[in-house]
Protein backbone atom coordinates (compact mmCIF):
# COMPACT_ATOMS: atom_id res chain seq x y z
CA UNK A 1 0.00 0.00 0.00
CA UNK A 2 2.85 2.38 0.80
CA UNK A 3 4.41 1.80 -2.63
CA UNK A 4 1.05 2.51 -4.31
CA UNK A 5 0.77 5.81 -2.38
CA UNK A 6 4.35 6.66 -3.31
CA UNK A 7 3.62 5.81 -6.98
CA UNK A 8 0.43 7.94 -7.00
CA UNK A 9 2.27 10.82 -5.31
CA UNK A 10 5.07 10.68 -7.90
CA UNK A 11 2.52 10.47 -10.71
CA UNK A 12 0.68 13.52 -9.33
CA UNK A 13 3.95 15.43 -8.85
CA UNK A 14 5.03 14.60 -12.41
CA UNK A 15 1.66 15.79 -13.72
CA UNK A 16 1.93 19.06 -11.80
CA UNK A 17 5.48 19.66 -13.03
CA UNK A 18 4.42 18.87 -16.59
CA UNK A 19 1.43 21.22 -16.31
CA UNK A 20 3.73 23.91 -14.94
CA UNK A 21 6.10 23.47 -17.88
CA UNK A 22 3.18 23.64 -20.32
CA UNK A 23 1.87 26.78 -18.62
CA UNK A 24 5.33 28.31 -18.89
CA UNK A 25 5.45 27.49 -22.62
CA UNK A 26 1.98 29.00 -23.09
CA UNK A 27 3.03 32.10 -21.17
CA UNK A 28 6.14 32.44 -23.37
CA UNK A 29 4.04 32.02 -26.55
CA UNK A 30 1.54 34.68 -25.40
CA UNK A 31 4.37 37.08 -24.52
CA UNK A 32 6.04 36.46 -27.90
CA UNK A 33 2.73 36.97 -29.74
CA UNK A 34 2.03 40.19 -27.83
CA UNK A 35 5.53 41.50 -28.60
CA UNK A 36 5.08 40.67 -32.30
CA UNK A 37 1.69 42.43 -32.37
CA UNK A 38 2.97 45.58 -30.69
CA UNK A 39 6.06 45.64 -32.96
CA UNK A 40 3.84 45.33 -36.07
CA UNK A 41 1.45 48.04 -34.84
CA UNK A 42 4.33 50.38 -34.08
CA UNK A 43 6.04 49.77 -37.42
CA UNK A 44 2.78 50.19 -39.33
CA UNK A 45 2.02 53.50 -37.61
CA UNK A 46 5.55 54.93 -37.56
CA UNK A 47 6.96 53.62 -40.84
CA UNK A 48 4.15 52.65 -43.25
CA UNK A 49 5.07 51.44 -46.73
CA UNK A 50 1.77 52.48 -48.30
CA UNK A 51 -1.29 54.66 -47.84
CA UNK A 52 -4.45 52.67 -48.55
CA UNK A 53 -7.83 53.65 -49.96
CA UNK A 54 -10.79 51.48 -48.88
CA UNK A 55 -13.98 51.24 -50.94
CA UNK A 56 -16.79 49.10 -49.41
CA UNK A 57 -18.18 46.76 -52.09
CA UNK A 58 -20.80 44.33 -50.75
CA UNK A 59 -22.77 43.42 -47.66
CA UNK A 60 -24.52 40.06 -48.01
CA UNK A 61 -26.91 38.71 -45.39
CA UNK A 62 -26.60 34.92 -45.29
CA UNK A 63 -29.87 33.69 -46.82
CA UNK A 64 -29.73 30.45 -44.80
CA UNK A 65 -29.93 32.44 -41.55
CA UNK A 66 -32.45 35.16 -42.39
CA UNK A 67 -36.14 35.41 -43.15
CA UNK A 68 -36.75 36.65 -46.71
CA UNK A 69 -38.86 39.58 -45.49
CA UNK A 70 -35.83 40.88 -43.54
CA UNK A 71 -33.30 40.48 -46.35
CA UNK A 72 -35.72 42.21 -48.73
CA UNK A 73 -35.57 45.30 -46.47
CA UNK A 74 -31.83 45.33 -45.83
CA UNK A 75 -29.27 47.44 -47.63
CA UNK A 76 -26.57 45.34 -49.27
CA UNK A 77 -24.77 48.23 -51.02
CA UNK A 78 -22.46 49.66 -48.35
CA UNK A 79 -21.60 53.00 -49.95
CA UNK A 80 -18.70 54.67 -48.21
CA UNK A 81 -14.92 54.99 -48.10
CA UNK A 82 -11.95 54.78 -45.83
CA UNK A 83 -8.22 55.11 -45.65
CA UNK A 84 -5.32 53.55 -43.82
CA UNK A 85 -1.62 52.84 -43.73
CA UNK A 86 0.03 49.46 -44.11
CA UNK A 87 3.24 47.53 -44.52
CA UNK A 88 4.49 44.02 -45.18
CA UNK A 89 6.75 42.77 -42.41
CA UNK A 90 9.98 40.78 -42.85
CA UNK A 91 7.95 37.53 -43.17
CA UNK A 92 5.95 39.09 -46.02
CA UNK A 93 2.74 39.34 -43.98
CA UNK A 94 0.41 42.35 -44.33
CA UNK A 95 -0.28 44.70 -41.41
CA UNK A 96 -2.69 47.63 -41.66
CA UNK A 97 -4.32 50.36 -39.62
CA UNK A 98 -7.56 51.73 -41.05
CA UNK A 99 -10.72 53.80 -40.61
CA UNK A 100 -13.77 53.36 -42.81
CA UNK A 101 -17.40 54.52 -42.85
CA UNK A 102 -20.16 52.82 -44.83
CA UNK A 103 -23.92 52.44 -45.03
CA UNK A 104 -25.01 49.52 -42.83
CA UNK A 105 -27.91 47.08 -43.26
CA UNK A 106 -30.39 49.78 -42.21
CA UNK A 107 -28.81 52.32 -44.60
CA UNK A 108 -27.32 54.25 -41.64
CA UNK A 109 -23.68 55.30 -41.38
CA UNK A 110 -21.40 52.86 -39.56
CA UNK A 111 -17.80 53.85 -38.81
CA UNK A 112 -15.14 51.26 -38.05
CA UNK A 113 -11.46 51.56 -37.27
CA UNK A 114 -8.81 49.09 -36.31
CA UNK A 115 -5.85 46.90 -37.09
CA UNK A 116 -5.69 44.10 -39.65
CA UNK A 117 -3.14 41.33 -40.08
CA UNK A 118 -2.92 38.74 -42.85
CA UNK A 119 -0.54 35.88 -43.44
CA UNK A 120 0.28 36.41 -47.11
CA UNK A 121 0.99 33.78 -49.76
CA UNK A 122 2.30 34.34 -53.27
CA UNK A 123 1.55 30.93 -54.84
CA UNK A 124 2.29 31.82 -58.48
CA UNK A 125 5.48 32.61 -60.35
CA UNK A 126 4.03 36.13 -60.71
CA UNK A 127 4.69 37.65 -57.26
CA UNK A 128 2.08 40.34 -57.90
CA UNK A 129 -0.69 37.78 -57.21
CA UNK A 130 -1.29 37.30 -53.49
CA UNK A 131 -3.68 35.60 -51.08
CA UNK A 132 -4.13 36.44 -47.42
CA UNK A 133 -5.85 35.14 -44.30
CA UNK A 134 -5.83 36.59 -40.82
CA UNK A 135 -7.89 38.79 -38.53
CA UNK A 136 -8.99 42.32 -37.84
CA UNK A 137 -9.54 43.86 -34.42
CA UNK A 138 -11.11 47.24 -33.92
CA UNK A 139 -14.08 49.30 -32.82
CA UNK A 140 -17.33 50.02 -34.67
CA UNK A 141 -20.47 52.00 -33.84
CA UNK A 142 -24.00 51.49 -35.16
CA UNK A 143 -27.12 53.64 -35.23
CA UNK A 144 -29.34 50.80 -33.95
CA UNK A 145 -27.02 50.53 -30.89
CA UNK A 146 -27.01 54.30 -30.25
CA UNK A 147 -23.47 54.65 -31.61
CA UNK A 148 -21.97 53.04 -28.51
CA UNK A 149 -18.40 51.85 -29.33
CA UNK A 150 -18.41 48.09 -29.87
CA UNK A 151 -15.15 46.11 -30.00
CA UNK A 152 -14.86 43.59 -32.83
CA UNK A 153 -12.47 40.75 -33.64
CA UNK A 154 -13.24 39.16 -37.00
CA UNK A 155 -11.62 36.86 -39.57
CA UNK A 156 -10.03 38.51 -42.58
CA UNK A 157 -9.19 37.14 -46.02
CA UNK A 158 -8.06 38.65 -49.31
CA UNK A 159 -7.14 38.03 -52.90
CA UNK A 160 -5.14 40.59 -54.78
CA UNK A 161 -2.87 41.59 -57.60
CA UNK A 162 -0.20 44.23 -57.17
CA UNK A 163 -1.55 47.20 -55.19
CA UNK A 164 -5.23 46.10 -55.47
CA UNK A 165 -6.83 43.70 -52.99
CA UNK A 166 -10.34 42.43 -52.46
CA UNK A 167 -10.60 41.98 -48.67
CA UNK A 168 -13.47 40.36 -46.83
CA UNK A 169 -14.78 39.27 -43.45
CA UNK A 170 -17.74 37.37 -42.06
CA UNK A 171 -19.66 38.66 -39.05
CA UNK A 172 -21.06 35.63 -37.19
CA UNK A 173 -24.44 35.77 -35.48
CA UNK A 174 -27.74 34.13 -34.70
CA UNK A 175 -30.89 33.71 -36.75
CA UNK A 176 -31.94 37.09 -38.27
CA UNK A 177 -28.93 38.79 -36.65
CA UNK A 178 -25.30 38.96 -37.77
CA UNK A 179 -24.24 36.28 -40.26
CA UNK A 180 -23.11 38.93 -42.74
CA UNK A 181 -20.42 38.73 -45.41
CA UNK A 182 -18.78 42.14 -45.84
CA UNK A 183 -16.16 42.93 -48.50
CA UNK A 184 -14.28 45.96 -49.78
CA UNK A 185 -11.59 46.95 -52.25
CA UNK A 186 -8.25 48.15 -50.92
CA UNK A 187 -5.86 50.08 -53.15
CA UNK A 188 -2.32 50.75 -51.93
CA UNK A 189 -0.50 53.94 -53.01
Amino acid sequence: MASLKKYLFLLLLNGLLSAGAQASKLNDAVAEGWQSLTDNLSQTWNDPQTVDLYIPAITWHNRWTYDKEKTDRYNERPWGAGFGVSHYNEQGNWNGLYVMAFKDSYNKWEPIGGYGWEKTWRPLADDNFHLGAGFTAGVTMRDNWNYIPIPVVLPLASIGYGPASFQMTYIPGTYNNGNVYFAWLRWQF
